[in-house]
């Protein structure tokens, strides 16, 4: 009843958690953002406690295999490389479990921009912490319930398991990707490279607003069974 009363027009609309199809992409894209942040760390912790060379550091320098990545630039506030790794393999990991466990709970998206902030000053690159502010922005975003299925909103919803795909396929083509493109060709397509880039970053900006519309039509339908029960319930009782 209470439900059905939020989604009458003009009455209060009740926010409610990500729905199942939001949770998933969140938690897909956030275990790849752990991933590669890891990747970060190991690329640090490899390099011995050496101070940074400034701000902006690269995680596997002099590394032919990563050249084509820039050597996997990243930023750290930590006057210790070694100390830098440990922290971003930590801070990564506790954010892909988050993204796993925690993005359905109160503030559970703002937890995911926090964790993702620290993954950027850590040492985490620029992609990873990236990925999670933009995940934990999809998880945030209030969402409701909606008796209103429009043309849009019906054609966006079956996209989010495509675009969820997509986007996998270009991060792990990303990482570890271009190092077996190296390792058979010696030297991977710039251009090849910026199209996984754009394929990855495309799919999460795709599956996101693709999956919460999913969410939202299966709660508006939620709302109509429940409306529906509730005025035959009702009638049967005059």
């Amino acid at each position: 009843m209470g439900t059905a009363a939020n989604a009458e027009p003009g009455g209060s609309r009740q926010q409610v958690p990500p729905g199942a199809a939001t949770r998933t992409v969140v938690a897909v894209f956030g275990v790849l953002a752990a991933l590669a942040g890891i990747e970060h760390g190991v690329g640090e912790i490899r390099q011995g406690s050496v101070p940074p060379p400034g701000w902006v550091i690269r995680s596997w320098p002099e590394q032919e295999a990563f050249e084509v990545l820039g050597g996997e630039p990243a930023l750290t506030v930590i006057p210790d490389l070694l100390v830098s790794g440990v922290a971003t393999v930590v801070v990564s990991t506790a954010l892909g479990v988050w993204a796993i466990t925690g993005v359905h709970r109160r503030h559970g998206g703002l937890v995911l921009i926090g964790l993702s902030l620290l993954l950027l000053a850590a040492g985490g690159g620029f992609g990873p912490p990236l990925l999670g502010i933009v995940l934990g922005l999809g998880a945030a975003w209030p969402a409701v319930p909606s008796q209103r299925f429009g043309a849009t909103r019906r054609a966006l919803a079956p996209m989010w398991p495509w675009a969820l795909g997509a986007g996998v396929v270009g991060y792990l083509g990303l990482v570890p990707g271009t190092l077996v493109m190296h390792a058979v060709w010696r030297s991977p397509s710039p251009a090849g490279v910026y199209g996984l880039m754009v394929l990855a970053f495309g799919g999460v900006i795709l599956a996101l607003p693709a999956a919460r519309a999913r969410d939202r039509l299966e709660g508006g339908r939620g709302v109509v069974y429940a409306q529906s029960d509730s005025g035959h319930r009702s009638r049967s009782t005059r």
